[in-house]
């Protein structure tokens, strides 16, 4: 049995792509996961499933674009990948809402730091460590330049998730029955 952490881009934020994480859970479930746990409405889960990870990320899009009608990207993340964006983190902050990690799929072809270093403001503060650009925004993400172009800049897929949360889903992980 693989654990998972499953981040889901782009559900239930602004109205938009509205999926309960009851009905989440449930369509997980339907799919051969076990052990689902889901954190905040913005698609955060942990689970175990038998299936590799590409064919599992398939799967689980495919049943939320049958049930829902729209076909989120899921980023599934193995246990070690999320333990190791932790112990990466750049920016020990007491205020988890200020440091983000956005993760990729993939490093990074050829990124243009100097462009980023360029829209961050004095306040800011950010790492690119393989697949995943740590960002350190006190201000607030919501006023980030910089935040608003990470993806485009990088130029590979993003989704992002702020420190309390990557705590909390690695929190949920050790509550998992061993493998």
């Amino acid at each position: 049995m693989n654990t998972y952490i499953a981040l889901f881009r782009g559900i239930n934020v602004g109205g938009n792509n509205i999926l309960p994480m009851k009905e989440l859970t449930n369509l997980l479930q339907q799919s051969a996961c076990k052990n689902v746990q889901t954190y905040i409405q913005s698609g955060n889960v942990v689970l175990q499933a038998e299936q590799s990870r590409d064919e599992l990320a398939e799967a689980i899009s495919a049943k939320i674009a049958e049930a829902r009608g729209f076909n989120p990207k899921v980023l599934l993340l193995e246990v070690m990948e999320l333990e190791a964006a932790a112990a990466n983190n750049p920016f020990p902050t007491e205020d988890g809402k200020a440091l983000h990690l956005f993760f990729m799929e993939t490093i990074p072809p050829s990124p243009d730091l100097e462009k980023l270093t360029a829209l961050k403001s004095t306040s800011e503060d950010f790492r690119l460590y393989q697949n995943v650009f740590y960002l350190y925004a006190p201000d607030g993400i919501g006023r980030s330049k910089l935040a608003a172009k990470v993806e485009s800049i990088l130029g590979v897929p993003t989704t992002a998730r702020n420190w309390n949360t990557v705590s909390k889903l690695l929190a949920m992980v050790k509550l998992l029955p061993s493998e």
